[in-house]
């Protein structure tokens, strides 16, 4: 195993990254729209000589960059995802979205520079013995590119035994890389109630069925599963985050529908199960108790996250052997966000970490509209994720 530190060697290419990092942040796309995108990573990986493939669930890339040895038939994958946001940019900032409507909001910005910048490493080192495989991923945010990619043939093509992935993490502090053994992220579940009611005049409600006011019963009953019938030992959040009804126009009008919009996130499928139970038996009842009627459209997005304990610890270690223990958060928390490698985690064992880069003090968080990524933890990024294909592969003498 060589004795070179990674960081160090990815620090002295900082500018380039930077650039390519702010490049991808001045030019978001959506989720299987990543051409542009696809394209500059295709590019920069051409430039230093590493074999890719584009293509892959739409407009996802995998890079293959071989070993100095090949005795054991190892074979590690990294991903990154690709995709922005459709989200409005308030930053002032030179690189700012040059598209209305369009911004990299939750750092694939970064995390895409990161694994180019780990490829050149690993490219041009060639440190460890096996094949790794850099997964460029489409369609995080709501498309489940992981999906897309691994239906494509993903696995199939490029027969990974584990997989990892790193996430920037703005509520830890830069430089400190956290872990979670098990679930780290919950699943995304999605949820329409319509409302059918009666439509009529405001003045004379009582020959009308109002879906407003069903809405509101159903808004406050549905606070009480969490609270009432999941163990209180357990985590579960359930969120109705817009609703649509009438006209704002017309404020005598009492409207004949309605519409809630929401989200269930979990980790445990037990308990995933009871609340898509409970929400129909309460979406049901409450609008007959005031003669309307309501359905429950309930999707399950995306599974929850696990990590497999036995990487999860390999991940750590391979953080402490870069940043020392003080820096490593193990058992860091549980987010309650979700995230679509969780279906390669499905697929292959491997580990979701997450990297400290600051800034959640200024209101800063992930998919606000004045984030940005913090290009000073990219070389650390970078060194980690090729420190995990080469630990996981080292290259005896």
């Amino acid at each position: 195993m060589t004795t070179v530190d990674p960081v160090a060697h990815i620090r002295r290419w900082a500018d380039d990254f930077t650039r390519i990092r702010r490049d991808l942040h001045a030019h978001p796309e959506l989720g299987f729209d990543e051409h542009r995108t696809a394209r500059l990573v295709g590019d920069t990986l051409a430039v230093y000589g590493i074999p890719h493939h584009a293509g892959i669930g739409k407009t996802g890339i995998v890079a293959v960059i071989e070993g100095k040895r090949d005795t054991k038939g190892r074979r590690i994958a990294l991903r990154a995802d690709m995709d922005a946001l459709p989200l409005q940019e308030e930053n002032d900032f030179a690189y700012k979205s040059r598209y209305d409507g369009r911004m990299h909001g939750c750092g694939h910005d970064g995390h895409t520079t990161m694994l180019l910048a780990a490829a050149r490493y690993l490219h041009e080192t060639r440190d460890f013995d096996g094949v790794a495989f850099l997964i460029f991923q489409p369609g995080e945010e709501g498309h489940a590119g992981a999906k897309a990619m691994i239906d494509d043939g993903l696995f199939t093509r490029f027969p990974a035994e584990r997989v990892y992935a790193l996430h920037n993490w703005p509520a830890l502090p830069a430089g400190k890389i956290g872990i979670t053994p098990g679930p780290a992220m919950a699943a995304a579940d999605r949820i329409e109630i319509v409302i059918d009611g009666r439509g009529g005049h405001g003045a004379h409600p009582h020959i009308a069925v109002d879906p407003v006011l069903v809405a509101g019963h159903i808004i406050t009953a549905v606070q009480s599963i969490v609270s009432r019938n999941v163990s209180p030992i357990d985590t579960a959040v359930i969120s109705l985050c817009a609703m649509q009804s009438g006209n704002p126009g017309a404020f005598s009008v009492i409207p004949a529908h309605a519409k809630l919009i929401g989200t269930v996130r979990t980790f445990r499928t037990k308990t995933q199960d009871l609340i898509e139970q409970r929400l129909h038996e309460l979406v049901g009842s409450i609008a007959a108790a005031f003669g309307a009627r309501a359905t429950l459209d309930y999707q399950r997005v995306y599974p929850p996250t696990i990590n497999h304990d036995e990487d999860a610890e390999f991940a750590a270690q391979v953080a402490e052997s870069l940043i020392g223990r003080d820096n490593v958060v193990r058992n860091l928390d549980p987010s309650m966000g979700a995230e679509d490698f969780s279906f390669m985690l499905q697929a292959k064992p491997g580990a979701f970490a997450r990297l400290g880069q600051g800034g959640a003090e200024h209101g800063a968080f992930l998919h606000s509209s004045r984030y940005d990524f913090n290009d000073s933890v990219l070389p650390l990024g970078a060194g980690y994720l090729a420190s995990l294909a080469m630990r996981a592969m080292p290259l005896t003498r």
